[in-house]
């Protein structure tokens, strides 16, 4: 096999999406029916995804999504749930050994380099001051700049998983 045959055969899981969701287990979420939109951040070298753009795109899935879920968006002082996020990427490299050479003596070394973007939301109790939800999206890419494309998918497959199944 040539490198660029196995770099590519590696590609789907170096650049698979990783979900990860927690919740408050004592949280009583049919109580939640309002939802606001506090605070974002975003934390990115790359200035395709540090900007005001992203952070409404971010803020308009996150309305559609929790709106889907049967939450109602208030732009008022008072919600049952605050939302949070934040979003940054970093640059990150990765190498890989491969046999090489005649009959597969000898050991060649690959380096990948890719973006990783991670995009945290979380869901607060503004009467308790505590997080009862938080949902975790990495997404990895070859290009920073194609993480912007991916961020729809990454808010719709974490609130897919509001409100936590009941233990």
């Amino acid at each position: 096999m040539t490198k660029l045959s196995l770099v590519l055969l590696l590609a789907p899981c170096l650049f698979a999406q990783k979900l990860t969701v927690e919740s408050d287990g004592s949280a009583d979420f049919s109580k939640y029916h309002t939802f606001a939109i506090r605070a974002g951040t975003l934390n990115s070298r790359n200035p395709a995804l540090n900007s005001e753009l992203v952070k409404k795109q971010i803020e308009n899935d996150i309305i559609r999504d929790l709106s889907a879920r049967g939450l109602e968006v208030t732009t008022g002082p008072r919600s049952d749930l605050n939302v949070r996020y934040h979003f940054g990427t970093q640059r990150k490299l990765e190498t890989e050994a491969y046999p090489a050479g005649w009959r597969g003596w000898g050991t060649r070394i690959v380096r990948v380099p890719y973006a990783e973007g991670t995009l945290v939301i979380d869901l607060r109790d503004p009467t308790t001051r505590s997080l009862v939800w938080r949902g975790i999206a990495s997404q990895e890419k070859d290009d920073a700049t194609k993480i912007a494309g991916k961020l729809d998918d990454m808010v719709r497959k974490a609130i897919e998983k509001y409100p936590p199944k009941p233990k």
